[in-house]
């Protein structure tokens, strides 16, 4: 129970990428422009797919963060006066079953990715209503996962990448949707 709660406490402080006309950045969040992909976008890039979204209610966030110890899930703003990697792009949650979403990237490198669902659309996570997933989907435990084990090598191309979403599941466990994986 107290990792549990530790992710949760976590999770807001880690809170990328263009996307099909479908997924329109509901504001000019921080990243957005620099994020987003363009027409026949070649990279370096990524194309993330979102696979076991409880719903299609709420929005959905996508955040990219320099894949290494002290950058993964750090503060937007002191990734970003530092000179650091940081995108994120949010927007409705797109209707398709599975959706595809392109995260422009500043070059090749060692990155770590992380999908919000915030199904109420309130800005916050909350561990027993929202899903999270990370990139190279880590079982998740109590807390957030290390930058080494989320961390994706993207090279000057259109690197994809598949994220499994995460929700509460019975009173304690935390993990992908039953035969959505």
């Amino acid at each position: 129970m107290i990792r549990l709660l530790l992710l949760a406490a976590a999770l807001p402080l880690m809170t990328a990428a263009t996307v099909p006309s479908s997924f329109v950045p509901s504001s000019p969040d921080l990243g957005t422009v620099e994020a987003q992909c363009r027409q026949g976008e070649t990279g370096p890039a990524l194309m993330v797919e979102v696979v076991g979204l409880k719903d299609r209610v709420g929005k959905l966030k996508v955040e990219v963060y320099p894949g290494v110890e002290g950058d993964w899930l750090q503060d937007d703003n002191k990734l970003i006066n530092e000179g650091k990697t940081f995108r994120r792009i949010e927007g409705p949650v797109p209707a398709e079953h599975t959706p595809h979403i392109c995260i422009r990237l500043p070059g090749p490198g060692r990155y770590g990715v992380m999908v919000l669902h915030d199904r109420d659309s309130n800005h916050r996570f909350n561990w027993q209503h929202d899903g999270v997933g990370f990139s190279r989907n880590p079982t998740l435990g109590w807390s957030k996962p290390a930058a080494n084990v989320v961390a994706v090598n993207v090279g000057g191309g259109l690197t994809p990448l598949r994220i499994v979403m995460n929700y509460r599941n019975g009173l304690v466990s935390f993990g992908p949707i039953a035969g959505r994986r």
